[in-house]
């Protein structure tokens, strides 16, 4: 389903390090872009001290994007998302928007904000803001169980039955400040801001892997829901190091691979013919036309310094 991407395909900015991108279209045309971004001064690992969530909007889905604020940045205090917000995820539901992300605080130390990680959400009538947040996570960690450590990296869909299903990535008990294995699980609720009830399983496992998969977009087509995942090190797919691949269910809880999984290598086409390779593409995001596919949102370090970074919008159809 990929196309060569336009050159206004893709959305950077000159002062600061952009992260993944979710979108969502308002009924008057207007695509909203909630994305990552903190001070490129601050190096790649920034994204875990300094984060914060910005919001831009186009006339088309693929851009040009124009910056238009600030929609999230870390409430201050001794709030559980004092200092930095991460990972945006926004869904539609009902008549509201939901914008799910990860939160932390630390005093500065890179891990202890990174083990301080948890999902959290907020709520509006219009992506444009403004933001109604909460004052305790969503989806926190289990101690003892494998989501011991951290809750991060949220994607939310809603199944036909109406069930919100909520993917999240996260640590097991293990030796600090790493800890143990990265899973994923997941988390079944009645209504977009829960209460969610966690599967007691992870799913995307790998027999032998301590980092098999990241990065899951989750959404609901027909009859099932699909999983785009980035694969850390070809356990899915004999492609190169983190291509996306493709996982589906019946119900959220238990996901196989797809029959034809590989969804992209570290790759972008571009019109008039360039396939540019790079370091990282990940954060897959997408924006559903009429209930398909139609365009696929990347995070893209094109080099391995990863500055720059930015995002890209590759079309999957005619729009």
């Amino acid at each position: 389903m990929i196309r060569p991407a336009p050159r206004a395909a893709r959305f950077a900015m000159r002062r600061w390090l952009v992260w993944g991108g979710s979108m969502a279209r308002t009924p008057d045309g207007t695509c909203h872009l909630l994305f990552s971004r903190w001070p490129r001064t601050l190096g790649h690992r920034g994204w875990c001290t300094h984060s914060q969530i910005a919001h831009a909007t186009a006339a088309h889905p693929l851009g040009p994007y124009r910056f238009r604020g600030i929609a999230l940045k870390g409430a201050g205090g001794d709030a559980w998302d004092a200092h930095n917000i991460h990972n945006p995820t926004i869904v539609h539901i009902g008549r509201r928007y939901y914008l799910y992300y990860n939160g932390n605080h630390g005093g500065g130390d890179w891990w202890t904000h990174r083990n301080h990680q948890r999902v959290g959400v907020a709520v509006a009538d219009h992506p444009g803001g403004p933001w109604t947040r909460f004052d305790r996570p969503i989806v926190d960690v289990t101690r003892g169980a494998f989501d011991h450590l951290i809750t991060t990296n949220p994607s939310v869909a809603q199944r036909p039955d109406g069930k919100i299903v909520l993917v999240y990535k996260t640590v097991s008990r293990g030796k600090l400040p790493f800890g143990g294995r990265v899973r994923h699980g997941v988390a079944i609720a009645d209504h977009p801001l829960g209460p969610f009830t966690k599967h007691p399983e992870p799913i995307f496992t790998h027999p032998t892997a301590k980092f098999p998969a990241e990065d899951p977009f989750i959404w609901r087509q027909g009859d099932r829901l699909y999983a785009i995942v980035k694969d850390q090190g070809g356990y899915f797919v004999a492609a190169d190091r983190y291509a996306l691949v493709l996982f589906e269910s019946r119900d959220g809880l238990r996901w196989t691979l797809a029959p034809h999984p590989l969804v992209s290598r570290c790759e972008i086409p571009w019109q008039g013919g360039r396939v540019q390779k790079v370091h990282r593409l990940e954060r897959p995001q997408l924006y559903l036309e009429r209930g398909r596919p139609a365009v696929l949102f990347c995070a893209v370090a094109p080099n391995s310094s990863n500055i720059p970074s930015w995002n890209v919008h590759i079309p999957l159809q005619a729009l």
